[in-house]
């Protein structure tokens, strides 16, 4: 096809137009096969990523990529292929290689395109605000970085190394549709800082690392501002200790309670709903979390970074309240898993839209100082590891490391230990929720304490 390079700074190669013109080819030669119905999505992505170590520069690179996803129904039968060539031809090959595998697919009663009244309608697509595109040279990011790093070993000479700093900017955007009648695509941009310092020398070496990452390179943090408190979290860990197994309170990090979070969406998603492999099963209606605790979703938060005027596949999204005073009121679901299991869907085929946990307890002043006085004597987490999360039976078993914290006030740095007990029990004993509320992804929420908790230590 003749390309019409992007005039927006974004270092894209392909228009909009120049998609569209892409995925009506493929629909028209999916009538032509014989499909019953098809879908088919233009994307092209491109970035730069840049990393520095020890004063050095590490990496320069810049992805570029591109594709064209071609789905086809037979009746109740599926298939799909991708090409990253956007020739005639190749197009017409996918097509013809996405409908031979419907063919020869087995049937499945609820497969299928979304219900067209399901559908995003253009008045139904608002601008969002999430392309910025960050016209950044190798050589400014390389600076950056060299930047950030610098900051977290001019914090205190106790910083003796580094995993590296990294700078990266990265824009993408897509159009798709299908045969219901479902037209849409928008870009998106996603840029950020981070760095990872090492603090101490020999067995009492610490690591941290800290990051910021926004849609606007505007709003992105000073990268001295990201050195200087990641070298303060690899600090404050030094002369790290164990402590004896017990069962205390623990307070979650907001990052870390955002996981949290997370795993309440994956027990309510679709997929684990119909598969029945979740200890939320049949959950709608009833009493989940404490009785103080809301989440919201909302789509359509203006540069967010879960924002979407739709959803993957072209179904409107919306702003709802997914937990109301503890209890559930709506799932996570696709049109797929939505049909498996009698319902409609959610427009969360490809996941959750900025969800924001909150308590109706929190007052404006329960900042971190404030949530580690309510924690009393415990356990305050700023690190997971591992995965050791059942969502068959929500059983819940981390290593972590953080602080003890005594009368309300660190008293010691901890690490080497382990934290367990079960997501139904601990979404119940939720008692607070801080003020300071941190976005990770598209996920917003305070730091968590929980009542109790199993801790193995020594």
């Amino acid at each position: 096809m003749n390309r019409t390079p992007a005039q927006d700074g974004s270092g894209f190669s392909y228009t909009r137009a120049d998609f569209e013109e892409l995925v009506d080819l493929a629909l028209s030669h999916a009538r032509q096969v014989g499909a019953t119905d098809a879908g088919a999505e233009a994307s092209e992505g491109c970035g730069l990523s840049v990393s520095v170590r020890k004063g050095d520069l590490e990496n320069v690179e810049r992805n570029r990529d591109k594709s064209l996803g071609v789905t086809v129904y037979v009746g109740n039968r599926r298939g799909n292929a991708s090409t990253s060539d956007f020739s005639r031809a190749a197009i017409e090959r996918t097509v013809q290689a996405a409908y031979d595998i419907a063919r020869f697919t087995a049937e499945d009663p609820v497969a299928g395109l979304p219900d067209p009244e399901d559908i995003a309608k253009p008045e139904e697509q608002p601008d969002l605000d999430l392309f910025h595109p960050w016209a950044l040279t190798s050589e400014q990011a390389a600076e950056l970085a060299l930047r950030c790093e610098k900051a977290a070993f001019d914090t205190d000479r106790r910083i003796t190394n580094s995993e590296g700093a990294g700078v990266s900017a990265q824009h993408s955007h897509f159009f798709s549709a299908h045969t219901h009648g479902f037209r849409g695509g928008y870009a998106s941009s996603r840029h950020s800082i981070s760095v990872a310092p090492i603090a101490g020398r020999g067995d009492q070496m610490q690591r941290d690392a800290w990051y910021s990452s926004m849609r606007s390179a505007t709003e992105l943090a000073a990268p001295e501002a990201v050195g200087r408190y990641a070298a303060e979290r690899a600090l404050a860990r030094l002369k790290s200790r164990k402590i004896a197994t017990r069962e205390c309170p623990v307070l979650f990090e907001s990052p870390l309670a955002a996981g949290l979070l997370g795993a309440y969406v994956q027990a309510t998603s679709g997929g684990s709903l119909y598969r029945k492999s979740t200890f939320l099963l049949d959950s709608l209606g009833k009493q989940v979390f404490a009785d103080h605790l809301d989440v919201v979703e909302d789509p359509f938060v203006r540069r967010g970074k879960g924002s979407a005027p739709f959803d993957e596949e072209g179904v409107h999204t919306r702003e709802r309240k997914v937990v109301d005073a503890g209890r559930v009121q709506g799932y996570f679901l696709s049109s797929y898993s939505a049909r498996k299991l009698n319902m409609k869907t959610t427009g969360n085929a490809g996941g959750s839209h900025n969800l924001t946990l909150s308590s109706r307890l929190t007052q404006p002043g329960d900042d971190l100082v404030e949530m580690l006085r309510k924690l009393g004597t415990g356990l305050f987490v700023i690190e997971l590891m591992g995965q050791g999360v059942n969502y068959v039976t929500g059983d819940y078993s981390r290593g972590a490391s953080g602080f003890w914290v005594e009368n309300g006030e660190i008293a010691f740095p901890v690490q080497e230990i382990t934290i367990a007990g079960n997501l139904k029990d601990m979404f119940r004993n939720i008692e607070a929720v801080g003020s300071d509320v941190y976005n990770y992804g598209a996920k917003s929420v305070g730091s968590i304490l929980v009542n109790r908790m199993k801790v193995a230590g020594s």
